[in-house]
């Protein structure tokens, strides 16, 4: 399969033939050029080789990472000092280490891109049309690079060509932003009209298809208003008829089942993910789980108050109108929600790998089930910053030992398709029952949560596009898209407010006055937090890029 037919050795020569610098070379802007002058001469001459040089540039996708950007917003909580917690609180300067290290990154893949564009046409094709079909990919590779760029900084230097040291492009003035945009959601479309309309599978499995082209242009059009763009390019998806919602015969696990190994692609169950970074055992993995349920340190990843409020109770009504709801007690907080809520967050009885709780080892008799959160760390067991603790993307064979999974990272799934239709629809003044009915309600029948009704919102005074936002919120929570989302739905001020946890009356040992609490009772985990408008909407153009190239400006506030 793809990105597991090579071993890491081969990847990283597959690396340096395609022009890849190593990471203590110098980081001025495009500045990874080739380190062997031999390879164009050898190089670049059949299919196979193009093949290989493809998959050398599909390593390159953010893997885990991509989840760790929901340390950026508010659905998570990291327990100690982070670089995306820092950007996310707001609180952070131009020398930032990542503010910098995204752009090199990017611009890294994106030359690796650039330098395969320029030398495929010359090779051989074994079979016909392949060579197009392979440089479509990296366009919707570079594509996607050039997404993250200019959402973090706004206008940006588009480079087309791998550019060299001493070359006059590399000390222009950047590209507005919006021109990026045309640029995208045009390459998308072209992209998107050579690659092939069938899911990938068997050697091809994990790579680009039509669909990922046309899902990404969607989601890049709904990022910038360009909601005609967006409806139309998510409704081509869906009109294509090969994606559908992953599901099982068990609705109250079939939302969780699908961030399992499970849901992996390479089972041959998952029609529902569009792209993904594959990982395979023994060969390419990562950590997440473990980090989730660390079992003897604290919780990387833990949902904070803010997000455990956002789920609906089950009878379609926000916790703060329903009858259904109370929070008396730590259970009570997990009765009559969205199903989702939970099968993304643990709760009391629930299989775990975070060992032992809160509970005093005597009457812990079985540390694989959870029951009480642990807020102390002794060595032994989870702890949790907020009291809440993930479920989702969680292999519980995989904790005990690090860097022991393989479960796909998913970067675009349908369920984010059908969020975009309704959401462009909605934006556009066209939103009715029936696209709801085949969009968002499709992905809450899946769970057996109340379908959304407008007659229904209308009747208990919910705001239409509220209730769509949430439906994003708690969909694809963990999947990195949060910042980006509350960014461009122009709601900064989400980002500045306190980060908090449960209530400390549930717990004897959080009314000490070593917790912080907010006027009503709540566990205050992170404060000093803020949100400064235009400024925190972008991020700086990196200190050290400015000074190489003063012509590329800096952003408002910085």
């Amino acid at each position: 399969m793809l990105l597991q037919k090579y071993n890491n050795i081969t990847l990283k020569m597959l690396l340096l033939l395609i022009g890849m610098a190593t990471l203590s070379s110098c980081n001025k802007f495009l500045d990874r050029y080739p380190q062997d002058e031999i390879v164009d001469d050898t190089y670049w001459k059949t299919q196979e080789q193009l093949e290989m040089a493809v998959t050398a540039i599909y390593s390159r996708v953010k893997a885990k990472n991509i989840v760790d950007m929901e340390n950026l917003a508010e659905n998570t909580m990291w327990p100690t000092t982070t670089e995306y917690k820092d950007i996310g609180s707001g609180v952070f300067p131009v020398t930032q280490p990542t503010v910098d290290a995204e752009w090199r990154n990017m611009y890294r893949d994106i030359r690796e891109c650039n330098v395969f564009l320029e030398k495929y046409k010359n090779a051989e094709e074994t079979t016909p049309g392949a060579n197009e079909r392979l440089a479509a990919e990296v366009r919707v590779i570079r594509a996607l690079g050039y997404s993250f760029l200019t959402s973090f900084y706004g206008d940006i230097p588009l480079a087309l060509t791998p550019l060299n040291p001493g070359d006059p492009e590399l000390y222009e003035a950047r590209t507005p932003q919006a021109e990026v945009v045309d640029f995208l959601l045009k390459e998308l479309d072209e992209a998107a009209a050579v690659l092939p309309k069938a899911i990938p599978t068997g050697g091809d499995l994990g790579r680009i298809s039509k669909g990922t082209a046309l899902a990404l242009k969607a989601r890049v059009a709904l990022a910038y208003g360009r909601y005609e763009i967006a409806e139309k390019a998510a409704k081509n998806v869906m009109d294509l008829g090969v994606y559908k919602l992953y599901t099982t015969a068990n609705p109250k696990t079939a939302y969780q089942d699908l961030f399992t190994r499970n849901g992996k692609l390479a089972m041959g169950k998952n029609q529902e993910t569009l792209f993904a970074r594959l990982h395979k055992m023994d060969i390419i993995m990562h950590n997440l789980s473990r980090e989730i349920h660390v079992p003897d340190q604290f919780a990387r990843f833990v949902p904070t108050k803010s997000l455990v409020d956002s789920y609906l109770a089950s009878d379609g009504l926000p916790i703060e109108k329903s009858p259904l709801y109370n929070d008396d007690t730590y259970e009570d907080v997990f009765k009559n929600r969205d199903p989702r809520m939970t099968q993304t967050i643990l709760v009391p009885g629930d299989k775990w790998g975070g060992r032992y709780d809160g509970r005093p080892i005597a009457s812990n008799p079985d540390p694989t089930i959870f029951q009480v959160p642990k807020f102390s760390q002794d060595g032994r067991g989870s702890v949790t910053t907020t009291g809440y603790y993930y479920k989702k993307y969680v292999e519980l064979s995989a904790v005990p030992n690090y860097n022991r999974d393989d479960n796909d990272i998913h970067h675009i799934r349908y369920a984010e398709v059908l969020l975009t239709y309704a959401e462009a629809r909605m934006e556009l003044g066209k939103l009715t029952q029936e696209d709801l009915d085949i969009s968002i309600n499709l992905l809450r029948d899946r769970v057996g949560m109340k379908r959304m009704e407008l007659s229904f919102l209308a009747q208990y005074g919910m705001d239409v596009r509220t209730e769509i936002r949430r439906e994003r919120r708690v969909e694809l929570v963990l999947e990195g898209q949060r910042y980006f989302d509350v960014r461009r739905w122009k709601e900064g001020n989400r980002l500045a407010a306190d980060i908090e946890g449960v209530k400390a009356s549930w717990f004897s040992q959080l009314e000490s006055a070593a917790y912080r609490k907010n006027k009503d009772g709540f566990l205050v985990v992170q404060w000093n937090r803020a949100f400064e408008n235009p400024k925190n909407y972008l991020w700086p153009v990196p200190q050290t890029q400015w000074e190489r190239n003063p012509s590329l400006g800096q952003n408002p506030g910085w």
